[in-house]
């Protein structure tokens, strides 16, 4: 059984809010999609006939922007490439599934995208997906994910950090993550946690600490 320290441990407070629609087809989906339009700040997951509308609020989007910067240094630091997708519409009308997560990256496939518009017919699916779910969703994301074919998948509710690889056709919860496996899961609660006092202090502490580890590799 996979265990996860509780370290964050502000009073939780809502960090959605959600609308629910059953029994839509692909065609309502994407005629409501196109209603509401582009410059909105909702996200949109669709799953077989049930269209969740979420709208993040202040947790949420600290979370979201956080672990995205946490991500991005990661990378940067380790001498990765990244092509960030963001909450870009992952549609599958082949699945009748279509998702807007919360972030959405490239780390091993880049070369593959890089420098190009992703089309999901031709292209493979994100690296890496991150979802911030503090209060309750309907949409059984890992399994949508899991048939997008998206081989990691984050999900963090504002106290607890899941992993999950993609193993066949199914995702099994793991301890660390396979992109960054010299990472342990406690550097992205300290990373939080001092970034709710000091955003750039935090991203300071964790560069340094990449950076020792990158000496000790090394010698």
């Amino acid at each position: 059984m996979v265990t996860t320290p509780l370290l964050l441990n502000a009073p939780r407070a809502i960090g959605e809010k959600r609308v629910i629609f059953h029994n839509l087809n692909w065609q309502a989906y994407q005629q409501i999609v196109r209603a509401i339009g582009e410059s909105r700040s909702a996200h949109f997951t669709y799953d077989r006939g049930t269209l969740e509308i979420t709208m993040p609020l202040e947790e949420h989007e600290f979370y979201r922007e956080l672990i995205g910067r946490f991500i991005y240094f990661l990378v940067a630091e380790l001498g990765l490439k990244i092509k960030t997708m963001g909450s870009t519409t992952l549609d599958r009308e082949d699945l009748d599934r279509g998702a807007e997560p919360d972030n959405a990256y490239y780390i091993q496939n880049q070369p593959l995208v890089a420098g190009k518009t992703v089309n999901l017919q031709q292209d493979p699916p994100p690296d890496l997906v991150v979802e911030i779910d503090i209060t309750h969703t309907d949409i059984k994301k890992l399994e949508l994910y899991a048939s997008m074919g998206v081989a990691e998948f984050w999900r963090f509710n504002g106290r607890v950090w899941r992993i999950y690889q993609l193993q066949g056709e199914e995702y099994q919860e793991v301890e660390i993550s396979p992109t960054f496996l010299q990472v342990p899961k406690i550097k992205l609660y300290e990373f939080l946690a001092q970034a709710q006092e000091d955003e750039v202090g935090a991203e300071q502490t964790l560069r340094q600490w990449i950076r020792q580890e990158n000496e000790l590799d090394r010698t």
